[in-house]
């Protein structure tokens, strides 16, 4: 069981606020409510002295900004799952490639065996759940050596909720891996690829790989695959889309995939959606597009494309672009991959771009994920999408009174997160802490919406053999406090329950920034009473 005790920091005073007369915890006896009074000045004196020596990191990105959904990491090639009141996405894991010097190289993805989970019941906020070992030694599906693109779909099967993420074995196949959680821990139920070079049409599709599942309204499942072009005389019209139905368990093709026929200039990034009764197929556009056909074919070299049919498995009609690529938005570009996706009521489109590598001064191809909205012009038809820094609205608000997972954030600085508990480590996805935390570190959230109560207390789990404090701020990093917490955990190993006093009316929506001193601790989770 988690161990709770009052915050060192505070306790003297929250005892003296009980009672003018009571015996305070640090032993003195607090005649009136004068002594509270210098007491308490004396402490927040003392912290605040000590913050204002304390010079926050500096963020990856504005504190206004929504976008990347996530600094602590990279997350290419977004798809995304809604499930019952929270959306999951699932993204390739760019990691840092160096040489020998131990300088940063350019992403050959040849690194990459790992897919990145965060989820958000309010689009700007994001629980950080680690990263599935997907491929490799370490990893669910062993006989793989890579792990791209995935994408992910939830199923009842036989009256219970079952999971399934599927990834491309870098070009040469697609592999499907099952579990009882949106966030694992992930098996590898087929030993094997669930698609490959051996499966029937499949030899001569370039690059095998890029998956995207549309689960139909009458239960049945699709999944679409392919990209390359296979020379260039076939740039234009490269055959190499593919479309299975994909049997009820999820993890076997009911019949042989089947070509989708005159996918114009393609290149990679499946994308499949019901809208409005209309199957939408969706794609990334090659880079041999012609400047003189660009006004004939309504596209050009690196957008998302869309094409339309009344039935899964097709045939499609071109409609158009409603993605240009990221460098026409951000400066620099590249592949272009994306996953729209319905949430209460409202569409949205998931895409990557390099503004995370450039904000950490890198320029190699390393990959984030980015969200904004996706509008619809009268007769129905998705509008060109704006790719944006400051990214999408808030829907809902963050509750203070539940617990919060730690590494849930809409920004921070210079902390990290890792697994926590058994499974997690064994398996790279799950629960999670943040760790990492030193001086001048902090994490922020949107959109806390604190009612209108009176609060009393901050609790917060922590542990390890360092100490330090929390300063808790509103609105901005050097907004107005609300309060400070002394961490100093009872054990290194299991979390100790730290609170400390608030006592103040707070009213309505607030973001909140927690900015640390020391080192040596990592959290769990908090809330507010």
């Amino acid at each position: 069981m988690r161990k709770k005790r009052t915050s060192n920091a505070l306790k003297g005073i929250a005892s003296c606020m009980i009672c003018a007369w009571s015996l305070c915890a640090c032993g003195n006896v607090a005649e009136d409510s004068s002594d509270r009074k210098v007491m308490e000045e004396s402490k927040a004196a003392e912290y605040e002295a000590l913050f204002d020596e304390i010079e926050a990191i500096t963020p990856y990105k504005s504190l206004s900004n929504t976008n990347p959904i996530m600094t602590q990491r990279f997350g290419a090639d977004p798809y995304a799952m809604v499930y019952k009141d929270r959306v999951y996405f699932y993204m390739t894991g760019d990691t840092f490639e160096y040489d020998a010097d131990g300088s940063v190289t350019e992403n050959t993805y040849g690194k990459i065996n790992t897919i990145s989970v965060v989820s958000t019941t309010d689009m700007v906020n994001f629980e950080d759940h680690g990263t599935v070992y997907a491929a490799g030694s370490k990893g669910a599906a062993k006989w793989a050596a890579n792990s791209w693109a995935p994408a992910a779909a939830w199923k009842e099967i036989d009256g219970e909720v079952k999971f399934f993420l599927y990834f491309a074995n870098s070009g040469n196949g697609i592999a499907v891996l099952t579990s009882d959680s949106p966030t694992g821990p992930f098996t590898d139920p087929l030993g094997e690829a669930l698609i490959s070079r051996a499966t029937p049409t499949c030899a001569e599709v370039t690059w095998l790989f890029d998956p995207a599942v549309l689960m139909d309204d009458d239960g049945s499942a699709y999944i679409y695959f392919g990209g390359g072009i296979p020379s260039e005389d076939k740039a234009a019209n490269p055959g190499t889309a593919r479309v299975a139905k994909l049997s009820d368990n999820m993890i076997s093709l009911d019949g042989d995939p089947v070509i989708i026929e005159n996918v114009s200039y393609l290149f990679e990034d499946s994308g499949i959606n019901k809208i409005n009764g209309i199957y939408y197929y969706s794609y990334c556009s090659n880079f041999n597009v012609p400047n003189e056909k660009e006004d004939e074919i309504g596209f050009s070299s690196g957008e998302i494309i869309t094409m339309s049919s009344d039935n899964p498995m097709g045939p499609f009609t071109l409609c158009g672009p409603i993605l240009k690529n990221p460098q026409y938005y951000f400066g620099r570009g590249g592949n272009n991959h994306h996953c729209m996706f319905e949430f209460e009521g409202q569409w949205y489109m998931a895409y990557h771009t390099r503004i995370l590598e450039e904000a950490m001064g890198i320029n190699k191809g390393y990959r984030s994920t980015n969200i904004d909205k996706v509008t619809f012009d009268e007769e129905g038809n998705i509008e060109m999408i704006q790719g944006t820094l400051t990214g999408v609205e808030q829907f809902g608000a963050l509750n203070p009174y539940q617990k919060v997972e730690a590494v849930t954030m809409g920004v921070m600085g210079g902390i990290e997160t890792t697994q926590y508990g058994e499974k997690s480590i064994e398996c790279g996805s799950g629960d999670m802490i943040v760790t990492g935390i030193h001086t001048g570190s902090w994490i922020g959230v949107y959109g806390v919406d604190f009612g209108t109560r009176h609060v009393e207390e901050f609790s917060v789990a922590a542990r390890g053999k360092g100490t330090g404090y929390i300063k808790i701020c509103m609105d901005s990093l050097d907004g107005e406090v609300l309060g400070y917490a002394e961490i100093d955990p009872d054990d290194a190993m299991e979390f100790t329950e730290i609170t400390t006093q608030i006592d103040r009316k707070i009213a309505g929506k607030h973001d909140i920034y927690f900015i640390f001193s020391g080192k040596g601790f990592e959290l769990e989770s908090w809330y507010f009473n």
